[in-house]
């Protein structure tokens, strides 16, 4: 990655899932960026100084920068980057089939992700005295009831891939999602197209290289 003013920052944190979502995106188009690790707990959180909150007043990850212009929110961004950099692309040709990969994007980023959010379980356990054990179930039974819908949904539209043979930005926000769900023991063998999915899609060199653990703000 380039880290020139003029090349486009990402602000990031190495576990963030929907920053990860993003990062993938970038990797398998091949743009650079220069990645700006913003950390959630160093400094009681640099995501809620000053300095940040003026460039995204949500507090949230990942933000986007090109020059003085920000945007936030992962779908967003994935967007954009599709608009501005449609090769290769994320989304199929026709009307409908672009429909669908949205809407398997939302599954995850709308209705499994903000449920789990870190925010959220901090909330769970420190507002309203929920203990591991509770805070874990909670994570788990959106997992399942997301994923559930998600495996039924891949008996149809999936390939290699979430849908078809071509890289999506489905494929963009399962991988995380996987990804956290191991970190929380949620048990995958009910989703076996889940698992099958994720495997090819870590096989490739843009999203090995997108994981946490290979972040330079890694822990």
């Amino acid at each position: 990655m380039q880290t020139s003013s003029s090349v486009a920052k990402l602000y990031t944190f190495w576990r963030s899932s929907a920053a990860y979502r993003v990062r993938m995106a970038l990797n398998l188009k091949g743009l650079d960026y220069q990645a700006v690790p913003i950390h959630f707990r160093k400094d009681g959180g640099q995501h809620k100084t000053p300095e940040f909150l003026a460039k995204n007043p949500q507090g949230l990850l990942p933000l986007w920068q090109e020059q003085d212009w920000y945007l936030a929110q992962s779908l967003a961004i994935l967007e954009y980057l599709e608009e501005t950099h449609p090769e290769p692309s994320l989304l199929p040709r026709k009307p409908r089939e672009r429909a669908e990969v949205r809407a398997l994007t939302q599954v995850i980023a709308c209705e499994i992700h903000p449920l789990n959010n870190l925010r959220v379980l901090a909330y769970l356990k420190q507002q309203l005295g929920q203990d591991d054990a509770a805070v874990n179930q909670w994570y788990r039974h959106w997992v399942a009831l997301g994923f559930g819908a998600l495996e039924a949904r891949f008996r149809s539209t999936a390939g290699v891939y979430c849908y078809g043979d071509n890289i999506t930005l489905a494929d963009c926000c399962l991988v995380p999602q996987v990804y956290n769900a191991r970190r929380f023991d949620c048990d995958l063998s009910p989703y076996p197209e889940i698992v099958r999915i994720d495997q090819a899609l870590c096989r490739l060199d843009a999203v090995r290289a997108a994981a946490p653990e290979q972040q330079a703000d890694a822990e």
